[in-house]
């Protein structure tokens, strides 16, 4: 078009890729977003036209059934399908269908297992009938399955019909055998029966005419709806899997995507053949051109099991893409497929619990005090021991955050209603929480059990703040040596004792010098990125090298002492979240991070927080710091403030406590007091009178936390500067007053070496 040429006098009749024929497809694509509303205290679930969504995910088929079932199944909330979904359940029907939410499409499949004909559907719904005729074979299909009641009696047809209706193997097996537990035995015996009547995924490839060469792409996906392979399968080929990281969510988003890109990279430069499995459009890793061979499907037992069997890798690489390929490594190496790296045996003690809290007891090492307990007065009786606050994981929980930290009785009982149950199935983890205390990062790579480089980062907030939402500092800048010390001694024992060969991770506690194994995740961490860059040393590619088997450069030791500091602060996304408090908890709730480097900690930070969107204040400052403990933390940053001229206003307690110790303040109303009057704090809030609020909330009465509410909620939606921790509030103060903003320097990142 740019050249001036019509369409129609592109490519005439009987060309190929003529512009007169609609380009034939034989296959549909599918994106589902992905919610995370759960994490938000307050926040309402209904959907429209603001969006909400933090990721998504593409599943391509040959018919509908097939990739909505395969798309919920990719989500990785725990649906294994558009049925078969034991834990969902609705009670007002009418209303879930009229009023949409994240979890619809799953009422409409009770809807229609209770009978609602399409067309009632149709009426609350509006949706299109062509697609609730579509998800209605899924459920009658699912009474078919049903009717038998062991594997064997399945008819070769009745299961191949099945699979091509996106029926996944844990679903049949659920329908057929109603199992109880974790169904890995009853997987597999389906598995053996499909193998068995030969019923096989048939792996298709997808063309694209963009590229040079249209038939060449790497994009593959796997259906039932046809037979037959479009690659061709080599035996002894020298390849590698990589699992990639799923559809984006709070907690597991690019910076996984960045550890697959670069171990699928490092693999191809040692010649070997990569082989990608993601099913995330928005995604590096599943560009066509960063790997041998991408398989666009999802990252289930039974989906990897089929590309294993097909491409018969020399190993799989499970420690790269967060969570969700770290959960498959045990079943995987119980099926002996070969896992490149640690053994999946070290993985299983890092990830269990009690195996790892043995291990530690063992190594002499300190752990928070905790226990697993089924009862209420169980927990009780641990509280006493080691007083408040405790922090709880229930290990099933309807809805809210799925751990909470609890001050008192009554907060514990409140919050252990929330989880559904607490039983003997159901346990619950109950562990002492230290307050004051700083939460240190060690990320590493290691070989045999011997770390090769290691980065160790603070936290600016205490921990009680998810590692996920604190603002991080690289090299560590305000730690003991000794600390540091300890630190570097107990991950070395930890690596030796598991064995540890790749990446890994440790969470530390910290407080005048005792030093704390909060857990150790054997896999590359969130932060893996922030320090690769700032050290400028790629962590993955070390540890893909050592997984492989190939040479690596070791650092020397002054590698790790570096004259420039990074700071990577979090992005949140409050305002798109109506009636979301936004406080920071010990469930993450960030939606994105940047990370800035600069010649010191004040210049770093700036420079961090400027990039999430800060500003610096340009007159009125608010403060409204909760308890004493708090109003003290924030004094040092008051006056400095108070000495560049600022103007400050307090909520009444503040205001008295900075008053007499010398600090000029202005008291303002809460928002219960005087409503109308002008000085009451939402009145202020709405006439802009203050260009940052610092609101640390209490944790008790409920006055106080409906108050605290109005403000944070006040300033997101006026969108005013907000900061709920008073380490961060004390740092990013003192950080511009003591740096001007023309005095912040723009460096590239090559300039810093």
């Amino acid at each position: 078009m740019a050249l001036g040429y019509t369409l129609d006098q592109i490519g005439e009749m009987g060309t190929p890729n003529s512009a007169y024929v609609a380009p034939q497809l034989d296959y549909y694509i599918c994106k589902i977003p992905r919610w995370d509303l759960t994490k938000f205290a307050g926040v309402s679930r209904e959907i429209g036209s603001s969006m909400k969504s933090v990721g998504e995910i593409m599943s391509i088929g040959r018919s509908f059934e097939e990739i909505i079932q395969k798309g919920l199944r990719m989500i990785g909330q725990g649906m294994h399908g558009f049925v078969g979904n034991d834990d969902v359940h609705f009670e007002d029907l009418d209303k879930e269908l009229s009023h949409p939410t994240d979890l619809r499409i799953f009422a409409l499949a009770q809807a229609m297992e209770e009978g609602y004909t399409i067309e009632r559907i149709h009426e609350l719904t509006k949706i299109d009938p062509w697609f609730l005729g579509k998800l209605k074979n899924i459920v009658d299909y699912k009474a078919k399955l049903s009717a038998y009641d062991k594997v064997e009696d399945i008819p070769a047809d009745v299961l191949r019909e099945a699979k091509v209706l996106g029926f996944s193997d844990f679903q049949i097996a659920r329908f057929v055998l109603n199992p109880v537990g974790n169904m890995e035995k009853e997987n597999l015996m389906v598995r053996a029966r499909r193998k068995e009547l030969g019923i096989l995924p048939a792996v298709k490839r997808i063309n694209t005419i963009a590229s040079e060469h249209p038939e060449l792409t790497n994009y593959l996906y796997m259906t039932y709806a046809v037979q037959g392979y479009d690659v061709n399968y080599y035996k002894n080929e020298k390849s590698v899997v990589v699992l990639g990281s799923g559809a984006y969510r709070i907690g597991s988003s690019v910076e996984f995507d960045w550890c697959s890109v670069n171990a699928v990279q490092t693999a191809r430069k040692l010649g070997y053949k990569s082989i990608m499995i993601n099913y995330n459009p928005e995604t590096v890793s599943t560009d066509y051109d960063m790997c041998d061979r991408l398989y666009f499907d999802e990252l289930s037992f039974e989906r990897v099991l089929d590309v294993i069997d097909l491409e018969q890798p020399r190993g799989v690489i499970v420690s790269v893409g967060g969570q969700i390929p770290n959960n498959l490594a045990m079943k995987l190496y119980r099926q002996s497929v070969p896992v490149l790296g640690t053994s999946p045996i070290s993985i299983d003690r890092a990830e269990n619990r009690n195996k790892f809290s043995a291990m530690l007891d063992q190594l002499g090492i300190d752990q928070p005090a905790w226990q697993e307990l089924t009862s209420l007065e169980d927990v009780k009786g641990f509280v006493e021991k080691v007083g408040y606050p405790v922090l709880v994981r229930p290990s099933y929980v309807l809805s809210g955050a799925a751990m909470n930290v609890c001050y008192d009785d009554e907060e514990l009982e409140n919050f252990l209603k929330m989880a559904a149950e607490v039983s003997k199935e159901y346990p619950v983890v109950v562990s002492q929480f230290l307050e004051n205390t700083k939460e240190i990062e060690f990320d590493a790579v290691a070989q045999n059990g011997e770390v090769v480089e290691y980065a160790i980062s603070e936290h600016i907030e205490f921990a009680g703040v998810h590692s996920g939402d604190a603002t991080l500092v690289f090299p560590a800048q305000k730690i003991y040596f000794a600390t540091a010390r300890r630190i570097k001694k107990i991950s070395r024992q930890i690596a030796k004792e598991l064995n540890i060969s790749g990446p890994f991770n440790i969470q530390f506690l910290a407080r005048n010098n005792e030093v704390k194994v909060i857990e150790c995740n054997l896999r590359a961490s969130r932060s893996f990125p922030f320090v690769s860059k700032v050290l400028k040393r790629n962590f993955i590619e070390t540890a893909t090298r050592i997984m492989l088997d190939a040479p690596y450069s070791r650092p020397d030791k002054s590698a790790f002492d570096i004259d420039w500091i990074g700071v990577k602060a979090s992005q949140f996304s409050f305002s798109r979240l109506h009636k979301a408090d936004p406080v920071l908890g010990v469930d993450m709730s960030s939606t994105g991070e940047v990370g800035c480097i600069g010649d010191d900690f004040s210049e770093a930070l700036l420079n961090a927080m400027i990039a999430t969107g800060f500003k610096i204040p340009g007159k009125g400052v608010m403060f409204s710091s909760g308890a004493m403990k708090s109003k003290v933390d924030l004094l040092e940053a008051s006056r400095m403030l108070f000495n560049q001229g600022y103007k400050i206003y307090a909520t009444a307690g503040t205001a008295a406590f900075l008053n007499a110790h010398g600090v000029d303040t202005t008291p303002v109303y809460w928002p219960d007091e005087k409503p109308g009057a002008e000085n009451n704090v939402m009145k202020m809030i709405a006439d802009h009178k203050f260009d940052l609020i610092v609101n640390i909330p209490k944790n008790h009465s409920k006055r106080e936390l409906t108050n605290g509410y109005r403000i944070r909620r006040g300033a997101i939606d006026h969108n005013i500067p907000l900061i709920t921790n008073a380490r961060l509030a004390s740092a990013f103060i003192e950080a511009f007053c003591d740096l001007k903003l023309e005095d912040i320097q723009i460096k590239s990142w090559q300039e810093y070496k």
